[in-house]
């Protein structure tokens, strides 16, 4: 990829949900953009950061500490979030679109997950844009 990328214009050509594109690459690292609405499926992914930025719309991030217990982190327009390598992770959203900085290769869907994958959500390592 030499040329610059519009993110709003790249978030246009597509409208599927949960399903990344990849808008750059960085050494080993994807630049990911993806539309969100509804739930996701609790996930982890075991050897790296997520890295997340909320380009419009709502984000929650629900996460599981290693007790167990729940909490839901609610972002909006312009705020970032990291989930750390090894945490229970499940996103959610009443809408919006996201921009992700994650490995090459890493799944959507983590290195495991709970229970079924839903329909909507595209367990990839990216599309290309």
């Amino acid at each position: 990829m030499t040329a610059p990328v519009n993110l709003a214009a790249a978030l246009a050509s597509f409208d599927d949900v949960y399903s990344p594109r990849i808008v750059a690459r960085m050494n080993d690292y994807d630049v990911r953009i993806a539309h969100t609405l509804g739930e996701h499926v609790w996930h982890v992914h075991e050897h790296t950061d997520e890295f997340f930025l909320v380009l419009d719309g709502r984000f929650d991030v629900a996460v599981r500490d290693a007790d167990g217990a729940e909490r839901t982190v609610v972002l909006r327009q312009g705020d970032v979030f990291v989930v750390p390598k090894g945490v229970e992770h499940k996103p959610s959203s009443p809408g919006g679109s996201i921009l992700m900085v994650e490995p090459t290769g890493t799944s959507t869907t983590g290195d495991r997950h709970d229970g079924a994958i839903p329909s909507h959500v595209d367990s990839t390592t990216g599309h290309a844009l």
